[in-house]
């Protein structure tokens, strides 16, 4: 798949150099846009991403969750570059499997840990990157987040309130940046990456079986919705996409 549909837009992708944010990097660039690819650590492995990626455009830059002033740093550089930014991907995260009755070790630094990952650093993000959305003539930007927001099950409970936390924030920032610029969620079931940690293809062929699709899904699944909300789902806002096989049913 590769077309010209977004030439002309620029799009930061947190956490673009593995899994769902990868996959959305390569989307992106292969129907023309311009990408930066957030990265956590890996700095060779990000440059190696966007020298494979079509036109030679890309670029690269550090963003840590937890350290606003990497936000603020990448908004700088695409400032003095583009003076834009049209498409903003928060797809960057982090959790620990801990079951949900061993409050115990769920201890209160890994509790903020997460919240901080996925939900403050989100914010921190789309603070430090509103000027230039509001540059955009067709701002949107897409949380990655989970059916863990709304079903309460997932890799532990302080991943399933900060992505709940995301849910409603996003719905928050749609209510007020309209018509400017759209906010979406999508909101993947288990994905078939390496993100939580012992998760493995067996473990989620056997939670696939239990779903009405029985499919996996694949980080390109992700992606693809990604893609269509940027492209297609233009009245939408503050709102959902659910990619999961059915399994909230």
């Amino acid at each position: 798949m590769g077309n010209a549909e977004l030439e002309n837009k620029i799009a930061l992708v947190t956490g673009g150099s593995n899994g769902i944010g990868l996959e959305t990097v390569k989307l992106l660039a292969n129907n023309g846009a311009t990408v930066i690819v957030g990265y956590y650590n890996g700095e060779e492995r990000a440059k190696d991403i966007i020298n494979s990626l079509p036109n030679k455009n890309h670029m690269i830059h550090q963003i840590k969750l937890e350290d606003h002033k990497t936000a603020e740093g990448v908004a700088e550089v695409i400032n003095q570059s583009f003076g834009k930014l049209d498409i903003l991907i928060n797809s960057a995260g982090f959790t620990k499997p801990v079951p949900h009755k061993d409050l115990s070790s769920l201890d209160i630094e890994l509790f903020d840990k997460i919240l901080l990952a996925n939900t403050r650093g989100p914010y921190s993000v789309i603070r430090s990157l509103m000027p230039l959305l509001e540059n955009s003539d067709d701002a949107v930007v897409i949380n990655v987040s989970s059916i863990s927001a709304f079903t309460g099950s997932g890799s532990n409970i302080a991943y399933c309130s900060s992505k709940a936390a995301l849910d409603t924030m996003t719905m928050s920032l749609a209510r007020v940046f309209g018509p400017k610029i759209r906010f979406l969620c999508v909101s993947p079931a288990a994905v078939a990456t390496d993100f939580v940690e012992g998760r493995d293809r067996e473990a989620l062929t056997e939670l696939a079986k239990k779903t009405p699709l029985q499919k996996i899904v694949e980080p390109e699944d992700v992606a693809l919705a990604i893609l269509g909300c940027i492209t297609h789902l233009k009245t939408a806002t503050g709102t959902k996409i659910v990619i999961d096989g059915g399994k909230n049913l």
